[in-house]
């Protein structure tokens, strides 16, 4: 499931009011879903955690701008926690959300936001104390709100609605606790205006049944529509829509999916890049073949200039172990969908990369034991070739009789980018070895 990444954030353009507003007679026709007074299915109510990956949209493209990462957990005390951080791309202040709420009731607990624009933290009780600190302008200020209504924590809530007994039409009003220093009154509703049903079609596992609900935010003025899977209640997308005509779209990166059959031993995996005494160095370049005739297709030395990987190219080493055989296999058949399979975090874990560190393509991995490696790399380069083109024929007589035609030919070379794809199967068979190897491209 996902909670709210955006809210209170003074970023330009990414959280500002709804589309559309609704009438006040229309919000009170809704069921009130309070603290204790929710049909929730409590066998929805599980651990786990996603990563959303965000977007903008400009003209039909999406562009990423960072990733949110939710980590759900229900213990043994009954209570729901929920974790996130927000990472926006080019930044390195993550903004990090956490909220505590009953488990059997939903009613709020604990609430906290550290980013680097204001801290806030709160703790819910028969009053709501806590403070909130604005870093911009240094003002401190304490919060004793005395709240007389029952209400739902405003980042808790979006977690509840997998939840709810969904159906077609279904909608209902949640008042939810939104603390913001400029507020007057903050109890407000976010309203379910409307449940219909969609479908959703992931590039890893296919199309799935959705239960696309919006919701409408009083307090933010934001509206969003949540994709939940009709079976499990999987929150699979959001989309977000701004009053100046904005949308953003969190799309689950699904880092859970792994397809692969072979057992994966992250202990063993790592022993193999990380504990042993061996090396393997190399080269990596790529080299043109402009030749015809007899030599055709062959690169011969001193004539096809040597290109190199330039420094600071990376080079990547996969243990070739059943696991990574595997993956790859599947990630070649994949790719004439137009899908990727990605790797479970412990598995990239076992990736080595290094880069090359001079004008000559070198490169070297240490510190790995006996076994078979995969070493991979890609890069750009010149690529020339020279083509061969008919201009005319010329036809030959002697003494007024046809002797026979000649083909008049001209040689032209061309050049363009290219890029360099290479990967080889080294072995190292035992401790200490030092395997030197060549990654070469020829055209």
């Amino acid at each position: 499931m996902i909670i709210h990444p955006f809210k209170h954030s003074r970023m330009p353009g990414i959280v500002t009011t709804l589309l559309l507003m609704l009438t006040t007679g229309w919000c009170h026709a809704q069921t009130a879903l309070t603290p204790g007074k929710i049909p929730f299915d409590t066998k929805l109510l599980k651990s786990g955690k996603y990563e959303m990956g965000c977007f903008v949209m400009n003209g039909g493209r999406q562009t990423e701008f960072g990733s949110f990462i939710i980590d759900i957990a229900f213990n043994s005390d009954q209570n729901l926690s929920i974790y996130t951080v927000l990472n926006l791309f080019g930044s390195n202040e993550p903004r990090l959300d956490t909220t505590v709420a009953d488990g059997n009731t939903f009613k709020p607990l604990y609430r906290s936001s550290f980013n680097k624009e204001y801290d806030l933290q709160l703790n819910y009780d028969k009053e709501v104390t806590g403070y909130h600190f604005d870093k911009q302008s240094g003002k401190k200020s304490v919060i004793k709100d005395a709240v007389d209504n029952a209400y739902l924590d405003g980042y808790c809530y979006p977690y509840l609605l997998g939840m709810l007994p969904l159906t077609a039409g279904y909608n209902a009003s949640m008042p939810v606790y939104d603390y913001r220093p400029e507020n007057t009154e903050n109890v407000k509703n976010a309203v379910i205006e409307e449940v219909t049903t969609n479908r959703y079609i992931s590039k890893l596992t296919g199309e799935h049944k959705v239960w696309q609900v919006t919701v409408y935010e009083e307090a933010t003025g934001d509206k969003y529509q949540y994709y939940l899977d009709k079976d499990t209640r999987r929150m699979w997308k959001v989309d977000i829509f701004s009053k100046a005509g904005q949308h953003l779209v969190m799309v689950d990166k699904e880092i859970d999916f792994n397809p692969i059959k072979s057992p994966f031993d992250k202990v063993a995996t790592m022993k193999l890049i990380k504990s042993g005494s061996a090396a393997i160095s190399g080269q990596a370049y790529a080299k043109d073949n402009e030749n015809e005739g007899l030599l055709s297709n062959i690169a011969v030395v001193n004539i096809n200039k040597k290109q190199y990987a330039p420094e600071g190219t990376s080079i990547v080493l996969i243990p070739y172990t059943a696991f990574f055989k595997e993956w790859i296999k599947l990630n070649e058949s994949s790719r004439k969908k137009g899908r990727s399979i990605p790797l479970p975090q412990d598995a990239a874990d076992c990736i080595k990369v290094v880069t090359v560190y001079d004008d000559k393509g070198h490169f070297e991995f240490v510190n790995l034991m006996p076994g078979d490696y995969l070493v991979y790399t890609e890069f750009g380069y010149r690529h020339t070739t020279r083509r061969t083109e008919v201009t005319g024929y010329t036809d030959t007589y002697i003494n007024g009789l046809y002797q026979g035609t000649s083909t008049n030919t001209t040689s032209r070379s061309y050049s363009g980018n290219a890029g360099a794809s290479i990967k080889k199967v080294v072995t190292i068979e035992k401790e200490g070895e030092q395997v030197e190897i060549k990654l070469k491209k020829t055209l």
